[in-house]
């Protein structure tokens, strides 16, 4: 563990804040934005209704909006962390699928983030089934003068599994998007839920380890939320027998079991989705984002563990 010590100093695992630091030399705080988008899951296109699990007013602050521009969605954000001083900031499109637009719409939404005083760069949440070739390239060119990350909703690599939550394309999509996007120089991450009815601990296992090989420089994880508003909240008070959903405990070891197998180069950017009250109907923690982080970090010492310890 003395080389991981050395490398990562007090994390045991490589913290996307500590590259944005490095990176950027101040602190970089994400301002969540409302592009307008939609999705090919609720516009007909692929389906209706959307992901069995998604509810986009769960996440989005109250200061992101459809309602307001571009712009004054990024002054309501940067108003609400003026406490932190000397900041930069990244415009994070972050409702439904943000490549989900003709080229010339995105061309101006993008653009109209880039412009705003203090942005640095652009995080672009979507779907694999999302992009094109020609999205792509022209992101591509974005991604030489600026910080730009594509976000893919991957959610999971067992085929069945995303049949079953209405995701809408498959496996094999996110892999192909994720390699097409690195292939032109552009930051590439995915985002994984764990716990979706259907799948084991052993098969997430594994498929962290399949996407783990991937060109990724981010991860994003956190453990399965029961959402108000959704069709799997229906299921869930019908058939709870169908779920089961970790407590924190179980799910801070398994974390510490995926952080074992992830290629030392990614990124990792959060472990748990924390869901505001409202909203949330299982599994109530009660724990913030930080306090998990500390509990991960804790954990990974004391069983002498670190990111990629059983990577292969």
């Amino acid at each position: 563990m003395e080389q991981a010590e050395t490398t990562m100093e007090a994390k045991r695992y490589r913290e996307l804040a500590r590259f944005f630091r490095e990176h950027f030399g101040e602190r970089v705080q994400k301002l969540s934005l409302d592009g307008g988008f939609s999705c090919p899951n609720r516009d007909g296109t692929k389906g209706s209704g959307g992901c069995t699990y998604c509810n986009n007013e769960s996440f989005n602050p109250a200061y992101c909006r459809e309602a307001g521009s571009i712009t004054s969605q990024l002054q309501e954000g940067a108003r609400f962390f003026a406490k932190y001083k000397g900041q930069r900031y990244l415009a994070y499109f972050q409702a439904y699928s943000n490549t989900y637009a003709p080229l010339e719409v995105l061309k101006a939404r993008y653009g109209e983030a880039l412009a705003f005083p203090g942005v640095v760069g652009l995080v672009i949440a979507t779907r694999p089934d999302a992009v094109s070739e020609e999205i792509l390239d022209y992101i591509a060119t974005l991604a030489k003068e600026r910080y730009v990350c594509i976000e893919y909703g991957v959610e999971s690599v067992n085929e069945e599994v995303l049949r079953s939550i209405r995701r809408g394309h498959t496996y094999a999509e996110a892999e192909r998007a994720i390699r097409m996007t690195a292939e032109r120089g552009i930051r590439t991450g995915a985002h994984l839920i764990f716990g979706l009815p259907g799948e084991e601990p052993a098969s997430m296992l594994e498929g962290v380890s399949a996407l783990a090989r991937l060109p990724l420089h981010v991860l994003k994880l956190h453990q399965l939320q029961i959402i108000a508003g959704t069709p799997m909240a229906e299921t869930w008070r019908q058939h709870p027998e169908r779920f089961r959903l970790y407590t924190e405990d179980e799910y801070l070891d398994f974390i510490v079991q995926v952080i074992e197998r992830i290629h030392p180069d990614i990124y990792l950017e959060r472990f748990v989705n924390q869901t505001p009250d409202t909203w949330l109907l299982a599994p109530k923690w009660g724990a913030k984002n930080h306090e998990f982080t500390a509990k991960v970090d804790k954990r990974l010492r004391e069983s002498d563990s670190w990111q990629g310890k059983f990577f292969v």
